[in-house]
């Protein structure tokens, strides 16, 4: 197949474009001129991140670039957006996550894409921020296009888990939020995730569907992350405990000055978005018994978080640094974001 993808040079977007051109379709992958952590990558260095696809640079939230730089009029069988706003803010998520996705299924219908697959989060399922709402709202415009369509929910992801795997391994306390046991995940590497994603393509039952997915084994704590680290490391586990009424103090606090001084009011999204990973688990939840269910949480793939932190304890973080989302406070304190 004939395929676009944008957000390719994102942490999900690059193993994906390299699963498709594996596969032996020919992609088309749509990246920002500087693209990668803090915008660091030239083209030069896109392209070989990318190798094997065609590369495109041009603004994905600017209708006619996305139109002339990136179709360039001619015809695709399907679209892969991996594309997911940077920080998660209110105004980043609406541009990105919802208008620059409205923007592609646009491009899309006019380049004759007879399907559209989509990187969402699993956290929409219980929507109470911001960039979930986007997400949702461009989520339910996919499904009324007409286009064949395919919504893949990832549960967390291996890089999101890794932000304290330096400071356990000089012998700091892992930190936690309650007792380390609010939240369980079942994490997914990219690898894994890009084969579900390329899958989509294939497979006729993930077309016209809502798809969860989490990597293998069962659910996992935030505090059992801790003791996996540990033991890895080679030492006893610690914990550091952070109450989560801290954390409702912090928000009341900078949602009362964010009132006077607007520059406090984004940092009181985000003090909501590391509550909401430290207190919410990313599995399948059941709204009529209003509680999250492992069981009901698809698994899928082979690799395991505890042959990804032996292998980050041993060769470093390179790959799989936090960017702008380090902004996450929860993710360094165990909690179970999604990408």
């Amino acid at each position: 197949m004939r395929i676009f993808v944008a957000g390719a040079t994102g942490y999900i977007g690059r193993h994906t474009v390299r699963e498709l051109v594996a596969r032996g379709h020919e992609v088309v992958a749509f990246a920002r001129p500087r693209s990668g952590v803090g915008g660091r990558s030239p083209e030069e260095e896109t392209r070989r991140q990318l190798a094997g696809a065609e590369v495109r640079f041009g603004d994905v939230t600017d209708p006619s670039s996305l139109a002339g730089e990136g179709f360039r009029g001619e015809p695709f069988d399907a679209v892969v957006s991996c594309l997911a706003s940077r920080t998660g803010a209110p105004d980043d998520a609406w541009r990105v996550d919802h208008q620059a996705n409205l923007h592609l299924l646009e491009a899309a219908r006019g380049a004759e894409v007879r399907h559209f697959v989509l990187l969402s989060a699993i956290c929409v399922q219980k929507p109470l921020l911001a960039f979930q709402h986007a997400k949702l709202a461009f989520e339910e415009a996919l499904a009324a296009s007409g286009i064949t369509w395919s919504i893949v929910r990832p549960t967390a992801f291996f890089k999101s888990l890794a932000g304290q795997v330096e400071s356990v391994k000089q012998g700091k306390p892992f930190t936690v939020f309650g007792d380390g046991t609010l939240t369980a995940c079942k994490p997914i590497s990219e690898r894994d995730l890009a084969r579900f994603m390329a899958d989509c393509l294939e497979d006729p039952a993930r077309q016209n569907a809502v798809l969860p997915v989490g990597g293998p084994g069962p659910a996992i704590t935030p505090r059992q992350q801790g003791v996996m680290l540990a033991e890895l490391s080679g030492g006893a586990p610690r914990f550091r405990q952070v109450p989560v009424a801290l954390m409702d103090a912090i928000i009341g606090v900078l949602g009362l000055l964010g009132r006077v001084a607007p520059g406090l009011r984004e940092k009181a999204e985000f003090a909501r978005i590391g509550r909401y990973y430290g207190t919410e688990s990313m599995l399948v939840w059941d709204a009529a018994r209003g509680r999250y269910d492992e069981e009901a949480t698809p698994s899928f793939g082979e690799d395991t978080l505890r042959a990804f932190y032996a292998r980050v304890l041993e060769e470093g973080l390179e790959g799989q640094e936090l960017g702008d989302q380090a902004v996450f406070g929860s993710r360094e304190a165990g909690g179970a974001g999604s990408g």
